[in-house]
């Protein structure tokens, strides 16, 4: 029996943003995932496999290592692997491209929650941090808002100069402040894990996507933006228990569990929504392998429609 094997390349050239969220979206209206994650740690490096099962979809394995000192060795932080099996019998379908499948779960997670969260007349794009998903970012964007400008921030210039050389339509903004109070979306990226992201800058009107966290000790927003947001996430199993960006203020009851509005799951019921233009609408974008199955059933099925 030969496995496909689907490499980033090929895959690119089958996909459209879109499409995808539609597929995430219709992904939600099926049985609720089984997960199972494990992590280890040492010092700021990460090793996580992340696994799910969807009944009607299928099964995936997830492996990721996040070594943030990698860029200075100039291969990504981010490495693994990425299994997908048979909902009907259990046999290994395809091997999919990691890097494939991370930038397309990450950035229409993203987007799915920004077409429903923010204003329709969103013109103004802000992504901050420079790494490999701001690239992402901006192509995602690019296609839900085809009308907005986008703009990017990072601590240091050059990576910003180097993503902006391949998306030259793209502002670099070196006021991180500045550049918040003016956007009407605010995407952050980075590998921050003290707060960027004020909340005393937020407006009336603004959605805020956060995605850089992915460790208990790791946070974009600070308190004040939590308690002026009304707060959704993909996946509350995901997020709530083990992700700083909310576990931490849970902790210290800044917010409560309560606060969480809606995740993904609660798309059909109609409560992941704005529900008014002055409202400041928050995403947590915690990436879980139930997202990671959803994204790689797509990419199998277009790709065998190809």
């Amino acid at each position: 029996m030969n496995i496909p094997f689907i490499s980033r390349q090929t895959g690119e050239a089958c996909l459209d943003w879109l499409a995808l969220t539609r597929a995430l979206e219709a992904g939600h209206d099926l049985p609720r995932a089984e997960l199972g994650d494990t992590f280890l740690y040492r010092k700021s490096d990460t090793f996580l496999t992340r696994s799910a099962w969807i009944d009607g979809l299928g099964l995936l394995v997830k492996a990721a290592s996040v070594f943030p000192g990698n860029p200075t060795r100039k291969i990504p932080a981010v490495n693994g692997a990425v299994t997908l099996f048979s909902d009907k019998d259990g046999t290994l379908e395809a091997l999919i491209d990691f890097h494939l499948v991370t930038k397309w779960k990450t950035a229409a997670d993203s987007l799915l929650a920004a077409r429903r969260l923010a204003r329709p007349d969103s013109r103004t794009v802000l992504i901050v941090g420079a790494g490999a998903v701001a690239r992402s970012l901006i192509e995602a964007y690019g296609a839900g808002f085809p009308e907005a400008g986008i703009s990017l921030w990072n601590r240091t210039a050059e990576r910003a100069e180097a993503v902006v050389r391949d998306y030259p339509h793209v502002q670099i903004l070196h006021d991180l402040e500045r550049a918040v109070r003016d956007a009407d979306i605010v995407s952050a990226a980075t590998m921050s894990t003290k707060p960027l992201i004020r909340g005393e800058w937020l407006r009336p009107g603004q959605h805020v996507d956060l995605i850089g966290a992915y460790r208990p000790d790791m946070r974009e927003a600070d308190d004040a933006a939590l308690t002026r947001a009304c707060i959704f996430v993909d996946s509350r199993e995901t997020v709530l228990d083990h992700i700083g960006e909310l576990a931490i203020p849970i902790a210290t009851k800044a917010i409560t569990r309560q606060d969480v509005i809606a995740d993904f799951y609660d798309l059909s019921r109609g409560t992941f929504r704005r529900r008014h233009d002055d409202e400041i609408t928050l995403f947590k974008n915690g990436g879980g392998a139930h997202l990671d199955l959803m994204t790689s059933r797509h990419i199998l099925d277009r790709w065998q429609k190809q």
